[in-house]
């Protein structure tokens, strides 16, 4: 079973469409008042893996839990979810009100009130007659986002939400994510090719590629890996480190693969690293400072760049 503090978890998930593998051996876990962003790019096995936590998509191997549910028990649990995998099927000649009531009644969600109180939260109560056709992308959007608040979820799932807005509808719909997360402890799992937009929402990163994830890492962690670093280039990353923790006292670095050591120390004289690591013996074949945003990091791990 998960921990408690586990709102959904994937086993080795797999799904497979004749030779194509969409998920291979998923692992991950979204914990309860995460905003989890899920980087990938197209055909990583994004909407898959969210087809499936809705239960729209069987898995052809592995397993996954929902509040600790697995199995048949999922489906109850799914009561707690609210969706947005792409804009439902709205009525063009309708308001936002009359369409959200449509879907208010065919779900059987009690209470008319409920649909002035999600209006509210996506900011369109105030459109009053303003039929759908008239809607901008944000406004569609944010009815869509509506929807899926109608039954005051517990974890909201959203597929590329923000996806051809432009900025102002992006500020908007961050900000309506902030204060659910916030003030109604709602676990979002968000994915986004805006990659610099999930780094202004997002409090932990699950990065996807050819159907796995390739690493879980939370906001804070992800920020010191990309904060600003000599990368070092040795023929010794071994040696390297040992000088710069004799010699510099400093354990403020990163061996990764290739010989390469990333320095988050000496920023502000770089020739102090080169000097101890060549008066022990170590040599310095290149040295550049850098700093990588969310795109970069996400490109260098799918190049195999890092290790997890």
């Amino acid at each position: 079973m998960i921990e408690n503090t586990a709102v959904m978890a994937a086993y080795g998930l797999q799904k497979v469409y004749g030779t194509c593998k969409a998920l291979d051996g998923v692992n991950m876990q979204v914990r309860r008042g995460d905003i989890y962003g899920m980087v990938g790019r197209n055909g990583a096995g994004k909407t898959t893996l969210m087809r499936m936590v809705t239960g729209q998509s069987e898995p052809t191997g592995g397993e996954m839990e929902l509040f600790g549910a697995s199995g048949k028990e999922m489906r109850l649990q799914r009561s707690r979810t609210g969706v947005m995998i792409e804009i439902p099927s709205f009525s063009p000649f309708l308001t936002a009100q009359e369409n959200l009531e449509y879907y208010r009644l065919q779900r059987g969600i009690p209470g008319k009130h409920v649909v002035d109180e999600v209006l509210e939260q996506v900011d369109l109560k105030d459109t009053e007659k303003k039929k759908f056709k008239s809607f901008s992308l944000g406004m569609k959007q944010r009815l869509g986002l509506a929807l899926a608040l109608m039954n005051h979820p517990d974890f909201l799932i959203l597929d590329e939400p923000i996806n051809g807005l432009d900025p102002e509808g992006v500020a908007e719909f961050r900000q309506i994510l902030r204060t659910l997360n916030r003030e109604r402890q709602t676990t979002i799992l968000i994915s986004s090719h805006i990659l610099s937009e999930l780094s202004n929402v997002a409090t932990r990163y699950g990065f996807m590629d050819k159907g796995r994830i390739l690493e879980e890492i939370s906001a804070e962690a992800l920020h010191d890996k990309c904060r600003t670093c000599l990368r070092l280039e040795v023929d010794d990353a071994a040696r390297a480190a040992a000088t710069l923790q004799s010699q510099l006292g400093t354990d403020k670095f990163e061996v990764l693969p290739g010989n390469v050591v990333q320095l988050y120390d000496c920023l502000d004289d770089p020739k102090r690293a080169s000097y101890a690591l060549a008066q022990n013996g170590v040599a310095l074949l290149a040295m550049e400072q850098k700093g990588a945003d969310l795109e970069a990091y996400f490109l260098e791990l799918i190049g195999g760049g890092r290790h997890a």
